[in-house]
């Protein structure tokens, strides 16, 4: 099977593409590389804007994964025009070639950001969504898109994914755990804004295998899944990240907690996704951390810009200040 993966070269891409290159499979990878290129030496690049791609260029691949856009709240934030353009557009238009390619399966990075703000409910995927965010609304329009391209000689799987943690070759200390981690490390201290909403978190070898069971599921399968290693609160995260670093290293690590309400509250049901796509989790905070501390030593520059989305878009934009679509060059790595 050959595959190609829109942005592999970002975190997610990153950690999958060793894995599914073990599995026998072909990948190619379009991707500017905005946080540099970590991947295998023998794995294909095309490296061209995603706009500029033509249906010859996907001829020939099985699958297509859309890995690519802005990927976190921070960046859209920043620039919501170009969010929308790279979250939005971008897989919408990478789809529609896919299928005029006659590609057999798509499969789109999703976000459970967008449910937005919940009460205590535990969301499946036929909740409603009703995110306000410029990240959440994109993802949720990029995600529409592309679903109403399902045929019966094109599949289509969305994977709504928690926020993901743990540690990759690309690596990233603007996730969850992993700044957590970092600040336990780094500061001796955690702090929480919030302390009582709610998030799925998703280990980046549950992400792995998620992505495994939807390219390995059954040609006709299509359909939108919850990917998640489990919930918990803002606080409880905190918690189970300052007992595995104080266990390991036996040094107290305190707490910063501070209730500054945040707008984004959800929990999420995986149970679509055990049933059809046989996707169990395996990891959990704990085993985050674990990961994270034995790979300290390939990624321990925790002040090093390369590891923030943010501050690579913002150098970006400084250094070469043009207009939307322009910019639309890098969406291949912006994941």
């Amino acid at each position: 099977m050959r595959i190609l993966i829109a942005g592999g070269a970002g975190y997610v891409g990153s950690a999958l593409i060793p894995h599914l290159l073990d599995r026998g499979y072909t990948i190619d990878v379009v991707d500017l590389f905005w946080f540099g290129n970590n991947l295998p030496n023998y794995v294909g690049v095309l490296e061209k804007n995603i706009f500029d791609l033509q249906v010859s260029d996907l001829a020939g691949y099985d699958q297509v994964i859309f890995l690519a856009g802005l990927s976190n709240d921070p960046m859209a934030d920043f620039s919501p025009a170009k969010n929308f353009i790279f979250n939005a557009s971008a897989p919408a238009y990478l789809a529609y070639i896919a299928k005029k390619a006659k590609v057999k399966r798509y499969i789109y990075a999703s976000s459970c950001s967008v449910y937005g703000y919940t009460e205590n409910e535990l969301f499946d995927e036929d909740c409603p969504v009703n995110s306000a965010n410029p990240y959440g609304i994109s993802k949720l329009q990029g995600e529409r898109a592309v679903m109403q391209m399902v045929d019966s000689d094109f599949s289509v799987i969305a994977l709504r994914k928690g926020t993901v943690s743990g540690y990759s070759p690309r690596m990233r200390y603007d996730l969850l755990v992993n700044t957590m981690f970092k600040c336990a490390m780094k500061e001796g201290m955690i702090h929480v804004n919030d302390p009582a909403i709610w998030r799925p978190f998703l280990a980046i070898e549950d992400a792995v295998m998620a992505y495994t069971r939807a390219i390995e599921a059954n040609e006709s399968l299509n359909g939108i899944f919850n990917i998640a290693s489990g919930n918990h609160t803002v606080g409880e995260v905190a918690d189970l990240v300052k007992f595995a670093v104080e266990e390991e290293f036996g040094q107290k690590i305190a707490l910063d907690i501070k209730h500054v309400r945040d707008a984004r509250n959800y929990k999420v049901s995986i149970d679509r996704a055990n049933t059809i796509l046989s996707f169990h989790p395996h990891h959990t905070v704990r085993s985050i951390v674990r990961s994270l501390i034995s790979n300290m030593d390939k990624c321990g520059d925790w002040d090093n810009c390369k590891y923030y989305n943010i501050h690579v878009f913002k150098e970006l934009e400084k250094l070469n200040p043009v207009d939307s679509y322009a910019l639309t060059q890098a969406a291949g790595g912006a994941r």
